[in-house]
């Protein structure tokens, strides 16, 4: 962080209460309050690690080794917001969450962006 009030990266710099201020699209998912325990007991699933955790391992790593949102950087800025905003959740939703809240705030993806892929995802699994 270059000082307490801004955290700095490639994509330029985002103050401490823009990266916690509220982004409608995740507050609505917030709000639906689906979570993979809820899931797991609804579906007879076993596996206590959600099937996209591999892809959100996966994820951080990619942004770090591309330099897009570097390992440490992305740790801190989550922290803050998961402190912020997600404390509340489980911890695989908060880390889902929480990055996908910094990756908005720093302009690495957008909210629509990220609705339609959510929209195209959900209709692939709802298929028959």
């Amino acid at each position: 962080m270059a000082d307490e009030d801004t955290m700095t990266g490639e994509h330029g710099a985002v103050t401490v209460e823009e990266n916690v201020a509220p982004i409608p699209l995740l507050e609505e998912i917030r709000e639906r309050g689906r979570v993979w325990e809820e899931l797991c007991e609804e579906y007879g699933v076993d596996n206590p690690d959600p099937p996209w955790k591999i892809n959100l391992e996966g994820t951080y790593i990619a942004l770090d080794l591309c330099r897009a949102f570097p390992w440490l950087e992305r740790r801190n800025a989550e922290d803050v917001v998961t402190e912020a905003r997600y404390a509340d959740l489980p911890a695989p939703e908060r880390q889902v969450m929480a990055l996908a809240h910094s990756m908005i705030q720093r302009g690495l993806v957008s909210e629509r962006d990220l609705q339609r892929k959510m929209k195209e995802l959900e209709e692939r699994l709802n298929r028959v």
